[in-house]
């Protein structure tokens, strides 16, 4: 029985299956390199956003000009009554090189203790809306409405009593053109009436350290922590 053997020649394959492999491996490194760039056109677009959003944060800050003014009618001259801390009254501007905000956005919350509140901001009550309304046409009489606000509904109240350098505001008809957006050099003085304790005086009696958190739609949060005067009289620096 003859044995045949079967001769195969390859070298025609050899060319093919290499083509096949270097197209395979183009291929391969095309895809690698269309998701690399694609991570990193992400990352750079992260990286923008972030950068962007830090620097809107930055420059969207309040600040304190002046003093913190603590006020009540109930001092402790008096000692037959307990006295407490009413309301605070403030300035605020932009930072140096700040963004305008919107003081009808800024959330205030109370702190004292365990007890944490959200003051909620009454725009009728503040000069915006007392303006030009018969015997209200001033500091005084936003204060006295803001105050009146936060003793009926007891869960406390504030709003803007006085502006400062009021920008674009028409003197003819300044209360059709005001406006509560704090832009730069533009100065608002804040009234905060705090929360009452059910039907009785506020929680802040003398020696009671308590927090006033300031924080805009958009920027950081600014921290008022003072503590009550052991003497209260109708205007304390606090």
């Amino acid at each position: 029985m003859n044995m045949m053997k079967l001769l195969k020649n390859e070298d025609a394959f050899t060319g093919l299956e290499a083509a096949i492999v270097l197209i395979a491996f183009i291929v391969v490194a095309a895809v690698f390199s269309y998701v690399m760039l694609g991570a990193g056109f992400f990352a750079t677009q992260e990286a923008q956003r972030t950068v962007h959003t830090g620097s809107q944060q930055a420059s969207s800050s309040l600040e304190i000009i002046g003093n913190v003014y603590g006020r009540t009618t109930n001092t402790t001259v008096n000692a037959t009554q307990q006295g407490y801390l009413e309301w605070i009254e403030f300035t605020v501007g932009n930072t140096a090189g700040g963004t305008p905000i919107d003081i009808n956005q800024m959330l205030v919350t109370f702190v004292c203790g365990e007890e944490a509140q959200v003051i909620p901001f009454n725009g009728s009550a503040s000069i915006k809306g007392v303006n030009g309304t018969s015997g209200k046409n001033n500091e005084t009489g936003a204060r006295d409405a803001i105050i009146a606000a936060a003793n009926s509904t007891k869960e406390g109240a504030w709003g803007v009593i006085m502006t400062y350098n009021d920008i674009g505001i028409n003197a003819t008809n300044a209360t059709e053109n005001r406006n509560n957006l704090l832009e730069p050099g533009e100065q608002f003085v804040l009234a905060v009436a705090f929360p009452r304790n059910g039907e009785g005086p506020t929680v802040l009696t003398p020696n009671t350290r308590f927090s006033v958190n300031l924080q805009p739609a958009v920027g950081a949060a600014f921290p008022i922590k003072k503590t009550v005067p052991s003497s209260l009289y109708a205007v304390n620096i606090i």
